[in-house]
């Protein structure tokens, strides 16, 4: 955030000003006061189990030039900009910020892969250009605003991650991040308690396109059968990884060590990427954004440079190694679609394979079903299937009534050799079973 001052924001969010240096600059939001400090705007949110309008006196205590807030706390004498509703003026502000930058957006949209996309992205950008990206899973509707609050006098280019549950989420974020450039992942089978059927979830999803100029780019996954057929008012450009895109891989490899490598092909381009991770998602991550790279006009050398640089975040298809088994730690975060191709990348490494697979969420009235058929193709591709939790049961296998019994139970059934996937949705905590992984000695 450049150039602003605590009188601008004020007529931009339309609040009213009290006890404040109008002239005072905001360089930042937060909305987590312990975050708060000279130029960082403090947003004081209401959550279910905390009120933000009580952490004001410390935010200014701390140096923030301005708390945006709904109402002026009792003994606070100054330094809010009251508004009727903080989320929506935090949108106001992020338009206006938005509004202001002249660099290429580029937003990333899917059911699955995003994150993964997001930081392929950003790679390959930063070969050619200071490059702001979405930080950690703030991809919704206060993880936007936060994002581009931080583009700054320096940023040449923006990657922003867009997640929605439900409709209409979609149409907000794009009338924030207004993309140049959209890049769809995956229409998968997620948030279906919301979006009811892939249909829902792709009218969802592209609501975005409403948002973006005729003008504006659709980079999009040419093997998903609903991508593949869309149309839209902007130019589309798809990637694939079988051959049917604008965009191909061919040539797909993993190392000894789990890396991937292939090579990315456009007409009479071919460039050489060789990703210092593991997963087959990859290859729809690094096309997605040799795409994005090749648009904005970067090199050939650049973009395998950047896809060179990807490192995967937090608990996302990592291969950890112990001195008796190879763990493929995938328990961010599960859909039927991820957890399949996660299932795919696992049967890829040497070694007997074992499934450790949780409930995948917000799948609506279909999710016996969808839990049957990943355990089917679980059992089908590995030696063992060991699950946990309530819907998980229908995956087959052996099944475990708590994630901590599963763990008191893997001496007896794990061997030295084995590569064991690990994968179910957030909050199953599956990670606890990775550190458990990691201490087991057999």
């Amino acid at each position: 955030m450049t150039g602003f001052t605590v009188e601008d924001i004020a007529k931009i969010t339309n609040g009213a000003l009290f006890g404040a240096s109008g002239g005072a600059a905001v360089t930042g939001g937060v909305i987590d006061s312990r975050l708060a400090g000279p130029g960082l705007m403090f947003c004081a949110l209401r959550g279910e189990r905390a009120d933000g309008h009580d952490y004001i006196a410390s935010a200014l205590q701390k140096g923030s030039p301005v708390c945006l807030a709904e109402r002026v706390p009792e003994g606070v004498g100054g330094g809010v900009i009251v508004v009727p509703d903080v989320q929506r003026a935090m949108a106001e502000l992020a338009r206006e910020i938005r509004g202001r930058f002249t660099g290429p957006v580029v937003g990333i949209v899917g059911s699955s892969g995003k994150t993964t996309t997001k930081e392929m992205c950003a790679a390959v950008l930063s070969e050619r250009f200071i490059t702001l990206r979405t930080e950690g899973n703030l991809n919704n509707e206060l993880g936007v605003p936060l994002t581009l609050f931080r583009l700054d006098a320096s940023t040449e280019a923006a990657v922003v991650e867009l997640g929605i549950s439900d409709f209409g989420e979609m149409a907000r974020l794009g009338r924030m991040a207004r993309p140049d450039i959209a890049v769809y992942t995956l229409i998968g089978r997620s948030h279906l308690n919301n979006l009811r059927d892939l249909d829902g979830v792709l009218r969802a999803k592209t609501e975005l396109l409403e948002e973006m100029g005729p003008d504006a780019l659709v980079v999009l996954n040419g093997d998903d059968a609903k991508l593949a057929a869309l149309q839209a008012r902007q130019r589309l450009l798809r990637y694939s990884a079988e051959g049917r895109g604008d965009v191909n891989a061919e040539g797909f490899a993993v190392s000894a060590e789990g890396a991937v490598s292939f090579d990315i092909v456009r007409g009479g381009r071919r460039i050489r990427a060789e990703i210092p991770a593991f997963g087959r998602h990859l290859v729809y991550a690094a096309l997605a954004a040799a795409s994005v790279g090749m648009e904005l006009g970067l090199t050939d050398a650049e973009i395998a440079a950047g896809l060179a640089k990807y490192a995967p975040v937090g608990h996302r298809t990592r291969v950890l190694r112990t001195p008796c088994l190879t763990i493929v730690d995938d328990c961010y975060n599960s859909n039927p679609d991820s957890a399949a191709l996660a299932v795919d990348s696992a049967s890829d490494l040497p070694g007997r394979l074992v499934c450790i697979l949780g409930d995948m969420l917000n799948l609506g009235p279909d999710s016996a079903r969808m839990h049957r058929e990943l355990g089917e193709k679980a059992l089908a591709s590995a030696s063992l299937l060991l699950t946990a939790g309530e819907a998980a049961r229908d995956m087959g296998g052996v099944h475990f009534e708590s994630r901590d019994g599963l763990i008191s139970a893997l001496p007896k059934y794990l061997r030295p050799g084995d590569t064991v996937l690990v994968k179910a949705s957030r909050a199953m905590e599956f990670e606890k079973i990775t550190e458990a992984l990691q201490g087991l000695t057999l």
